[in-house]
């Protein structure tokens, strides 16, 4: 959603880097640069003017003056600002000290409150708890079907004593659904409630009345990011009308300019607890307004990519990975097949990408890459026998066929895959070597490059220095021949090497990873 936004304040970044100082029109361009870039993101104007004003007496400051790089000074100024507009800390839910707790639903129809309440009680029951969901949109057609195809999806239940479509009292269904919610040992209640096209006396006064039946200890209001200025106004109309506790952005995945999620915390005061950022159940997480700047800045947001990758991988898995790294085991398309149904349980592979400092960058090749690529890959893996997973090596001229046969893909694909997991098992090898058995390029760790001794700094001066093998069989065998003799009378050069010493590893070629071919080209492209 941000990233217009945000390649225009990169690029007004550039034009700062490599100045020793800034004078005072540099800051006007770049104050200018960024009033233009919020605007154009449909962020509300008293908003922006707050905003540029506080960036602008902050960089004329002597904070500026005294930095020894004003250029990333500013940058450190526009990230704390955005933090600050977008809420300063993040806010999390407050739960009643006597069970259940009661957290209501509002906003108006079409912003996702029906698909929000099954991904609020999903996170809820993985952090621990057990939700109910009460349907009391009883307005819109087959709502409370929605809700509990929803709940069913979610794994949480949900109670419907009425069938909705104009039928029902909504303020009686919620009292029922807290008195339910007690009977029955439920913790946490979320009241669903209707919403309407435009905001409403006739829908102010249901919610108003539900939330006096039910007196809730978070008042929610869910907010569609994508419609623009339109959503100040509507939060507007809710906090005086309702009132609310705090707000759920949704749709953060769309292409909308996403000026609302910038705006609404500094107009109404009210943080924003949670961001639904795609379709499925579980693209939702809490609002961190300090990764989110960091995501706008394209300074990444590896913080939210570690909590992913914690749920997603298993803890015994990556302890058996660990202890065979360690035992100089080779790593066998069955670890491969494992640690790629891991990545993919951590949800969209650009989602993940985009996380990392730097990606707008390459963003028209991460928009190109095609993630059922791991599919097709999964699909060759899958083709396999268990002797062949584990030894790659024996795959020969009819396996291949036999197993591009079984996939649906060409043998030319197969052979593909195969050449670039020989290349990923010859990358793992060297990492558990490198120099005297240490992980290589990480100076001061024992083993490793930077500790090299003196005699391992010679054998790779040395190396260096050796002849490569010849493309003619007859030289190579005499070459060979050669190295044999020079090892075995204890001297030379590659005495070492005769007897599987380490040798340096290669510089880093994305090639060497055992992704897809695409996004081999991606990576190559950095």
């Amino acid at each position: 959603m941000f990233a217009t936004l945000s390649d225009r304040l990169t690029a007004t970044f550039k034009s700062l880097r490599g100045k020793g100082r800034l004078s005072e029109a540099d800051v006007d361009a770049t104050v200018r640069e960024i009033r233009r870039a919020l605007l154009d993101a449909d962020v509300a104007l008293p908003v922006v003017r707050e905003f540029t004003g506080r960036v602008r007496e902050r960089a004329t400051g002597a904070e500026i003056n005294q930095a020894l790089n004003p250029a990333q000074q500013v940058v450190k100024i526009v990230n704390e600002e955005l933090v600050a507009i977008l809420g300063g800390e993040t806010r999390r839910l407050s739960f009643a000290k006597n069970p259940p707790t009661v957290i209501m639903l509002a906003g108006l129809q079409g912003a996702g409150k029906t698909t929000l309440a099954g991904k609020l009680g999903r996170y809820l029951k993985r952090e621990g708890h057990r939700p109910l969901l009460v349907a009391c949109d009883l307005q819109r057609p087959n709502a409370v079907n929605q809700l509990q195809i929803t709940g069913e999806r979610a794994g949480v239940d949900v109670f419907a004593p009425e069938p909705g479509n104009g039928v029902g009292d909504p303020v009686a269904v919620a009292r029922a659904g807290l008195e339910h919610a007690r009977h029955h040992h439920f913790d946490v209640v979320v009241v669903d409630t209707a919403g309407r096209t435009g905001v409403d006396a006739e829908m102010m006064q249901q919610a108003i009345d539900i939330r006096a039946a039910v007196t809730p200890d978070e008042v929610l209001f869910v907010l569609d990011a994508m419609i623009g200025q339109d959503a100040v106004a509507t939060a507007e109309a809710f906090r005086d009308g309702v009132g609310f506790d705090g707000v759920v952005l949704t749709k953060l995945d769309g292409d909308a300019r996403g000026g609302a999620a910038l705006s609404v915390r500094q107009v109404t005061g009210r943080p924003v607890v949670f961001a639904s950022t795609g379709e499925k159940l579980d693209d939702f997480e809490l609002f961190h307004p300090d990764r989110m700047a960091s995501r706008i800045l394209d300074m990444g947001d590896v913080l939210t990519l570690i909590e992913q990758a914690e749920k997603a991988f298993d803890a015994e898995q990556a302890q058996s990975m660990a202890a065979k790294f360690a035992a100089d085991e080779d790593f066998t398309l069955d670890d491969f097949l494992q640690q790629l149904n891991a990545v993919r349980n951590m949800g969209s592979i650009k989602k993940m990408l985009g996380m990392l400092p730097g990606m707008a960058q390459v963003r028209d090749q991460l928009d190109a890459f095609d993630e059922r690529e791991f599919d097709r890959i999964e699909a060759m893996v899958r083709s396999m026998t268990p002797l062949e997973r584990r030894q790659p090596r024996i795959i020969n001229g009819s396996r291949r066929a036999r197993i591009a046969a079984g996939c649906g893909q060409s043998a030319s694909a197969v052979n593909d895959m195969l050449e670039r997991f020989g290349q990923a098992q010859k990358m793992m090898r060297q990492m558990r070597k490198g120099l005297g058995g240490g992980l290589p390029g990480i100076p001061g760790m024992p083993g490793t490059a930077g500790a090299a001794s003196k005699k391992q700094k010679a054998r790779v001066a040395a190396a260096k220095g050796r002849k490569g093998r010849s493309g003619n069989p007859a030289k190579r065998a005499e070459q060979e021949r050669a190295a044999s003799s020079r090892a075995l009378s204890g001297g030379g050069a590659d005495a070492g090497s005769a007897f599987g010493a380490p040798q340096p590893p290669a510089e880093f070629d994305p090639s060497q990873l055992n992704l897809p071919q695409g996004f081999e080209k991606f990576l190559g492209g950095r």
